[in-house]
């Protein structure tokens, strides 16, 4: 099933780099894609619930979905998560 996530805090390469990298880690999920200009992240799951635990961990990285309110921690673990993006190889 393809997905998609619009999120908050989405302002860079680094930012999509992160989340490409740790939605990757996660099971069942495929063509990660994320565009920064609309702040969105697509991708391939199995079922719904593998869909919500990509809100999860997207909210956990500081990338929370439009529906979530977008606290100053969420504020500040973006660019905690971004910053590691620009400096990973």
């Amino acid at each position: 099933m393809k997905a998609s996530v619009i999120v908050q805090n989405l302002k860079c390469g680094g930012c999509a780099k992160t989340i490409t990298s740790k939605l990757s880690e996660m099971n069942h999920l495929s063509d990660i894609d994320v565009d920064t200009e609309t702040a969105t992240v697509h991708f391939t799951c199995e079922n719904v619930d593998d869909a919500i635990l990509v809100k999860d961990k997207l909210k956990a990285l500081g990338y929370p979905s439009i529906e979530y309110k977008n606290s100053v921690s969420a504020k500040a673990r973006s660019f905690f998560s971004c910053a590691s993006g620009k400096m990973s190889k």
